[in-house]
């Protein structure tokens, strides 16, 4: 009887690590991501605020190019309307893109666009949860 009960516990412990071993292998995994991402994935490149590669991407905004290396605080009402004309004609699933397009190109976002453009992101990511 103390044989058959070992030998019971034995196979469940040899059955867990076999299943658990075979859970490590899916995450291991190459997924694809679409390119018309929707932002429901674990990883989403394409509502990812971090510039993964060095490739820059141009929105119809090469006249922002004038701002770069310039500090948030010296833009003007007139140079803040620039970039809202710019945000404000960019699909929502670009405004990520955009932003990373900003950090490549080394022009600092003013204050009130940057919230807003985190904003879109963020509401986004939420609508695909």
């Amino acid at each position: 009887m103390i044989y058959i009960v070992l030998l019971i516990i034995a196979a469940l412990i040899v059955a867990w690590f076999t299943s658990r071993g075979g859970s490590e292998e899916d995450t291991s995994e190459i997924k694809e991501v679409a390119d018309d991402c929707c932002g429901a994935h674990e990883v989403c490149e394409a509502d990812s605020l971090l510039s993964a590669s060095v490739a820059i991407e141009y929105y119809n905004d090469e006249e922002l190019d004038c701002f770069t290396d310039c500090k948030s605080p010296s833009y003007s009402d007139s140079d803040i309307e620039e970039f809202r004309d710019v945000l404000y004609t960019l699909k929502e699933s670009e405004v990520a893109g955009w932003l990373r397009s900003m950090q490549l190109r080394r022009i600092e976002l003013p204050l009130v666009i940057r919230e807003e453009a985190l904003m879109i992101v963020e509401e986004r990511r939420s609508m695909a949860d």
